[in-house]
């Protein structure tokens, strides 16, 4: 009986006899092992990415439309159009019936033309904003401040931009305190944000704010706005969701039985609807991969049986001298498990490779983990031995005198 590291030492020896078969050999799982490896850093990155990017909602915040905030089903977008839109008396009615909310604020927006000088941007969005939002809005300023409760009570024609306006009309100069004008009217500038950078190719960064009240008085009262809600965490956030429910509900007259005519969004909402998308595309990845994986592992276990006929002498002779049959098939079994894990090496080497380039040259954040590549070493072995069986077991029942007469 050989040792283990015997077995290994030979299996690597057969490798190295026979160089250009065990390449071709390796193809196959090779690339299985690495479009599963690169396909998981991908997924797992696109978790990180949609967490800072996509849900950039606080744990603790919701916001409630009269629209839903995912597209996924097109009768209740339609259906929503027909709903009440939301106004300032909705804000104030969640912040009269909503004991756990800690702070209640209201956006609305739309698109705009911002000039500077001789500079000009089109389709830029018009955001308005309660002066709470400066707390409740995730976006951070580099510089100036929010505007307060009094230049939003008078309309003050001053507003926040976006690093796109910063960069591509006021570039090289001093932000706050410029005049810019929004649909032909002059705003002052009281401080900018830091760049965020694009979502899904759509860039978040071509904004401007001004305050809610200013917004309703350019474009009308008629516009329905979005509540954002900043609460507690936990059963306080809970509370604080169904208590905004009921109040909405009762100010909009919602008869009991019948469904909300408006829409909440938390984190974890838009999350849910990210994770159940890319496990879609998570499962079809893995199927493609596997089925790489499988060719690979039938092409490893035809090369095996010409091995064993090419070696049927050998395996007499072994058999000759003491070997028992478990121990030849120890032998080819360490020999496909070993053609397997060093497939998988290069393919989890490979997945890796492509994950950091990804994410070296690109801002997607590709996630490298460990616990993915010892998922690459586990369905390495586990197609050496499934595949390495039969070769093993007809080498291990060859007759050892037949065996002694071949050439």
């Amino acid at each position: 009986m050989l040792a283990l590291r015997d077995n290994i030492a030979q299996s690597f020896d057969s490798l190295r006899s026979h160089k250009l078969r065990t390449v071709l050999t390796l193809i196959g799982l090779t690339m299985g092992v690495a479009t599963l490896i690169t396909v998981m850093t991908i997924v797992q990155g696109a978790n990180v990415y949609v967490e800072q990017k996509i849900a950039r909602l606080g744990s603790d915040v919701f916001q409630i439309s009269r629209t839903p905030f995912t597209l996924t089903d097109f009768d209740a977008i339609i259906k929503s159009l027909r709903y009440k839109q939301l106004h300032m008396d909705d804000v104030q009615a969640v912040e009269m019936g909503c004991r756990d909310c800690n702070m209640i604020g209201a956006a609305v927006s739309g698109n705009a033309r911002l000039q500077y000088r001789n500079k000009e941007l089109n389709d830029i969005a018009l955001i308005g904003h309660t002066p709470n939002m400066g707390a409740i809005d995730t976006r951070a300023m580099v510089e100036g401040r929010y505007f307060t409760e009094m230049e939003n009570s008078r309309a003050a024609y001053v507003c926040l931009i976006g690093a796109d306006a910063v960069e591509q009309l006021l570039a090289g100069s001093n932000v706050v305190g410029q005049t810019i004008r929004i649909d032909n009217q002059e705003f002052t500038v009281l401080g900018a944000f830091e760049r965020i950078g694009s979502v899904l190719g759509q860039n978040q960064d071509n904004f401007v704010i001004v305050p809610i009240n200013t917004y309703l008085r350019m474009r009308g009262t008629r516009s329905s706005v979005t509540i954002q809600v900043k609460a507690g965490k936990g059963t306080q956030f809970d509370n604080a969701v169904d208590e905004a429910r009921l109040a909405l509900r009762a100010k909009r007259h919602v008869r009991p039985g019948v469904d909300d005519d408006f829409f909440i969004g938390t984190k974890d909402s838009f999350m849910a609807l990210w994770q159940s998308i890319s496990s879609a595309f998570f499962a079809v990845f893995i199927m493609v991969s596997s089925i790489s994986a499988v060719v690979g592992g039938i092409v490893i276990m035809n090369v095996m049986l010409v091995s064993v006929t090419e070696r049927t002498k050998e395996i007499g002779v072994r058999r000759a001298v003491g070997a028992s049959q478990n121990d030849i098939l120890r032998q080819f079994l360490a020999e496909s498990v070993v053609q397997c894990l060093v497939g998988g090496a290069v393919g989890i080497a490979g997945g890796f490779l492509c994950a950091l380039a990804l994410r070296t040259f690109t801002s997607f954040p590709a996630s490298v983990q460990t616990w993915v590549a010892l998922l690459g070493v586990l369905l390495s072995s586990i197609i050496g031995l499934f595949f390495g069986i039969y070769p093993a077991v007809r080498a291990s029942k060859l007759d050892p005198v037949v065996a002694l007469r071949s050439e």
